[in-house]
C-alpha cells in the first residue's frame, strides 16, 4: 500500500460547466447541437447506454482540430468557480488530483493545466494531417458503461493509493463507488437525485470537499 491519495474528478458539469460533446455539437448549428444534447442526457439518466451514443454524436459532428480547441477554451471560461483553488488546497495536503472522463482528452488538456491536473484519463481523438476529423480511440473503456471502474482498477494497480475519492455529477460516476474508497457526487450544474442517493457524500461546490475529506 502506497501512501499517495488519489482525487479524481470528472470533468464535464463538474470541473466546469460545459459538456464538451454538446459544445463540439453546438458549433455544428442548433439542429445538430439539439440532437447531440438530447443523445447526451439520454446517456447520462442512465436512459441509455454510453456505447449506443458515443461513436454516433461523432460521426453527426465530424469537429475539426480548431472545434476542438474552441472547446477547450471554453472549459477553461466556465471553470467550476472554487476548482482551482480547492485542487491547490488539496494537493497542499497530500493529494494527487486527475480527471477521470467519458469526454474527449484534446478538449480537456488546457483545464487540465489552468487547474494543475497532470493526468487526464478521457477518450483520445484523432485528426487528419489537415485538421479535420478522422476518428476515435474506440477501445478506450469510457466509451462503454462501466468503463470508469476499469480506470480506477488500472489506476489502484499502477499507483497502490492508500486512498482513492472519486467527484462527479453522473450515473457513469455512480458506478466506480465499489471501487473507490470514497464517491462524492457534485450537483452544481446537473444535480441528479439518483447520484445524490447514491453518493456517501454529496456537495455542490468543489471547495466542500476541503471540509469533508
Amino acid at each position: 500500500m502506497g501512501t499517495m491519495k488519489i482525487i479524481a474528478f470528472d470533468c464535464d458539469s463538474t470541473l466546469s460547466a460545459i459538456e464538451g460533446i454538446d459544445e463540439l455539437g453546438r458549433s455544428r448549428g442548433p439542429a445538430v447541437f439539439a440532437q447531440i444534447e438530447a443523445m447526451t442526457n439520454d446517456a447520462m439518466n442512465g436512459r441509455l447506454p454510453v456505447e449506443a451514443v458515443f461513436g454516433r454524436r461523432l460521426e453527426i459532428i465530424q469537429p475539426r482540430r480548431a472545434d476542438a480547441d474552441a472547446v477547450g477554451r471554453r472549459y477553461v471560461e466556465t471553470v467550476e468557480p472554487t476548482a482551482q483553488a480547492t485542487i491547490a488546497a488539496l494537493k497542499s495536503r497530500g493529494w494527487t488530483p486527475l480527471i477521470i472522463s467519458g469526454g474527449f482528452r484534446p478538449l480537456m488538456v488546457s483545464l487540465a493545466e489552468h487547474l494543475g491536473i497532470e493526468r487526464v484519463e478521457a477518450v483520445d481523438i484523432f485528426f487528419n494531417a489537415d485538421g479535420s476529423y478522422n476518428s476515435y480511440d474506440t477501445n478506450y473503456p469510457t466509451t462503454r458503461s462501466g468503463g470508469k471502474p476499469e480506470i480506477v482498477a488500472a489506476l489502484k494497480r499502477e499507483f497502490s493509493p492508500k486512498q482513492f475519492v472519486m467527484v462527479g455529477d453522473g450515473a457513469s460516476d455512480l458506478e466506480t463507488k465499489p471501487v473507490v474508497d470514497r464517491f462524492v457526487g457534485f450537483g452544481r450544474y446537473t444535480p441528479r437525485e439518483s447520484v445524490r442517493q447514491g453518493a456517501h457524500d454529496f456537495i455542490y461546490t468543489l471547495d466542500s470537499l476541503l471540509e469533508i475529506l
